[in-house]
């Protein structure tokens, strides 16, 4: 195949990286690798896995088993009112719970389901188990309070055509979350941790959960420091550390500049990577536009972040002073490495500006695709322009965008990837603001991908909703867009750490 091919039939072509190669089968026996395969795995030494955090689960069904009383009412509604109903109610949950499990992208796992007659039976039962969310199906009984509890994320499943109905299907709104009042109680629940019938409600609940858990404590080296953008970023890493619990590893400039320069020195090194950067250069819709050996060096700093993420044990970096610092030590930009760790799996931001990395950190777990951090421009007739110089390649997390290789716009130096993102995709946007108090928040489309002075990576949004309600109401800098539709995952996250979330696009329902 001719890898600068744009017929239809070779663009569907994804060419595998070893990491990737390395992920899927696992160690390979050299006498079966070809010869390319071998030098591969020479070329770039094996990294671990990278991998979400599994979300556990604690399912519990309550239920009652009432006792027939002459001339007085002596059952509640519901239609599990014996152990032989109950018994039918327990394999009905199992096998909707293994399904969902099949069903997910996200990695999750359904404990041994719990049952009670009342909420402190069934508390006992969960005493001494571990998990993150506790998923009550409320067939009956009472006492909910000694189960569900503030501090701790829980889900209720109701039952009102998916089986025999529920009691709490009636009741769960007036006596558990309003306490037979008009206002609401701090029951550790709200409206939306109720979930009626449909098991789809039930999955984009556990993913937001499920990206709430991989962000809260993320570990992320900073290289050159953590910052915030502007005057309003100035707090900025003390709000991650305190709201997003991240962990933020300083490593200073002063340390990356020697390692770099050994690196250079290590001819092993820099061969390996000149052959892996053409290799980059021969994949399908690559086009170079610079000399090569800002790319090698690219790959050469790439080995680096990752050798100092691997000591930090995290898959996290972000670069500050990327367009200053780093170019003189390393003799290209941070640019093109941060596109190809993010294609393989890391998270790897520019400008250290930790306004906006928590919304990319969430949204990448949410989704489990690559996002990209951008600077937004003047919202106008129904349309933004959103641009930057590290986007990811593989933005569907799959298959890589045709990609000319430019140099960094503001410096006309180093090299920088051009990505042409999918006209007609459907796009989640985040617009954080600088207290993380209240984001902001659209679906889109793009509509382009043009060729203006700025940043290289450029596409054109159409804003799906009031586009002059979001040019009133940003705050912040920084934007993060990923593929697909994520709002009401991110909605949800959000109100769990206490950010309110506006979206501007209307159809986006709760």
């Amino acid at each position: 195949m001719n890898p600068k091919c744009q017929c239809a039939c070779c663009s569907h072509f994804d060419p595998v990286t070893r990491r990737e190669f390395l992920w899927r089968v696992g160690a390979v026996a050299a006498s079966t690798v070809s010869a390319f395969d071998a030098f591969a795995l020479q070329a770039d030494p094996q990294r671990p896995p990278r991998q979400r955090i599994t979300i556990k689960v604690q399912p519990v069904l309550l239920y009652s088993t009432p006792q027939r009383r002459e001339e007085t009412s002596w059952r509640n509604w519901g239609g599990i009112q014996t152990e032989a109903d109950a018994e039918k109610e327990k394999a009905r949950i199992a096998a909707e719970l293994a399904k969902l499990k099949a069903d997910v992208e996200f990695p999750v796992e359904f404990l041994p389901l719990v049952t009670g007659k009342s909420g402190d039976e069934a508390a006992k039962g969960v005493a001494d188990k571990k998990f993150d969310v506790l998923l009550l199906y409320a067939a009956g009984g009472w006492g909910l309070e000694k189960l569900i509890q503030p501090g701790r994320w829980n889900l209720m499943f109701l039952r009102h055509r998916s089986g025999p109905v529920y009691l709490w299907y009636e009741i769960v709104h007036p006596r558990f979350l309003r306490k037979t009042v008009d206002e609401y109680a701090d029951t550790g629940m709200d409206v939306w941790d109720v979930v009626v019938d449909k098991y789809e409600d039930l999955a984009w609940r556990l993913r937001a959960l499920s990206g709430l858990k991989n962000t809260l404590g993320k570990r992320m080296v900073a290289i050159g420091g953590p910052g915030g953008w502007g005057s309003g970023g100035k707090q900025a890493p003390q709000i991650a550390r305190e709201l997003w619990k991240m962990e933020i590893v300083d490593y200073p400039y002063r340390e990356l500049a020697p390692r770099l320069a050994s690196a250079y020195q290590n001819s092993a090194l820099v061969k390996r990577c000149a052959e892996a950067s053409r290799r980059y250069q021969r994949q399908w819709g690559v086009s170079m536009h610079v000399h090569p050996e800002f790319l090698d060096r690219a790959f050469v700093l790439t080995e680096v972040f990752k050798d100092i993420m691997d000591e930090a044990q995290t898959d996290a970096i972000t670069v500050n002073h990327c367009m200053g610092t780093i170019m003189g030590i390393s003799k290209t930009t941070a640019c093109m490495p941060l596109s190809m760790l993010n294609d393989d799996g890391y998270l790897a931001f520019c400008e250290s500006d930790f306004v906006v990395i928590p919304s990319g950190v969430l949204l990448h777990y949410i989704s489990g695709l690559p996002v990209f951090l951008n600077d937004p421009t003047f919202p106008h007739d129904g349309v933004v322009t959103l641009a930057h110089c590290t986007a990811p390649r593989k933005m569907d997390g799959h298959r890589a965008e045709r990609t000319k290789v430019l140099t960094h716009f503001e410096s006309d130096y180093g090299a920088a990837p051009k990505v042409e993102m999918r006209v007609g995709q459907i796009v989640t946007v985040l617009v954080p603001d600088f207290a993380s108090r209240k984001w902001v928040g659209f679906l889109g489309s793009i509509v382009g991908n043009p060729f203006l002075d700025i940043c290289r990576t450029q596409v054109d949004v159409k804003i799906h909703g009031d586009w002059a309600e979001l040019l009133e109401k940003m705050k912040g800098f920084h934007w993060m867009l990923c593929y697909g539709d994520y709002l009401k995952e991110v909605r949800y996250a959000l109100k769990k750490v206490g950010v309110e979330f506006l979206s501007v696009s209307k159809a986006e329902p709760a």
